[in-house]
């Protein structure tokens, strides 16, 4: 899917700025999805400075499970094609592992990757660009929690699925995008 634009990076590595960036580039009508729970002071700090980064006329939808289908009603009712942020793909698998985790190892991947399949079918209906944005977790540490391994797990099997779907990889580090792979430029 040549519109897909998977962008990772570690945490704070500056993933979101940089999607955020190349829309406001192309200066096209965008819908904002955002993934986050405001669980905590913490986390309600952290999306309101997300919130305040976005332009006005971006819409926004705040959506942590049902994201394929929300974000398929929100395209479809838009008078116009609209380009895509999901900021971040990290956070909303976090949500389903939590959602779900009671469920078998087997039973949650299959779940988490029909999700992202789900996903990758709405955005790529789209003629205008999707940007996804997601936490590469290959970088880090094995978690010494099993949930923490679990997560590691399942949202390195989503990246890699969504990396093999999309035009273009970008990996950032410390704010410096490095183009990964390109399909559209070789």
């Amino acid at each position: 899917m040549s519109n897909v634009h998977l962008i990772l990076g570690g945490i704070r590595s500056g993933k979101s700025a940089y999607a955020e960036k190349l829309v406001r580039e192309s200066d096209l009508p965008t819908i904002y999805a955002a993934t986050g729970l405001a669980v905590d002071a913490e986390m309600e700090e952290r999306i309101r400075r997300h919130r305040q980064r976005r332009p006005a006329d971006w819409v926004t939808l705040e959506e942590p499970l049902d994201l394929a289908k929300r974000l398929g009603e929100v395209l479809a009712a838009a008078s116009d094609p609209h380009a895509v942020i999901v900021d971040s793909i990290d956070t909303w698998v976090a949500n389903m592992l939590m959602e779900h985790e009671k469920k078998p190892e087997q039973g949650l991947e299959k779940i988490v990757s029909q999700a992202a399949e789900d996903l990758l079918d709405v955005v790529g209906r789209s003629p205008l660009p999707a940007f996804l944005v997601s936490s590469e977790v290959g970088l880090g540490l094995v978690a010494a929690e099993p949930l923490g391994r679990r997560f590691q797990d399942v949202l390195g099997l989503v990246n890699q699925r969504l990396a093999q779907s999309a035009g273009r990889v970008t990996l950032v580090v410390a704010g410096l995008p490095v183009v990964i792979k390109d399909s559209a430029g070789g």
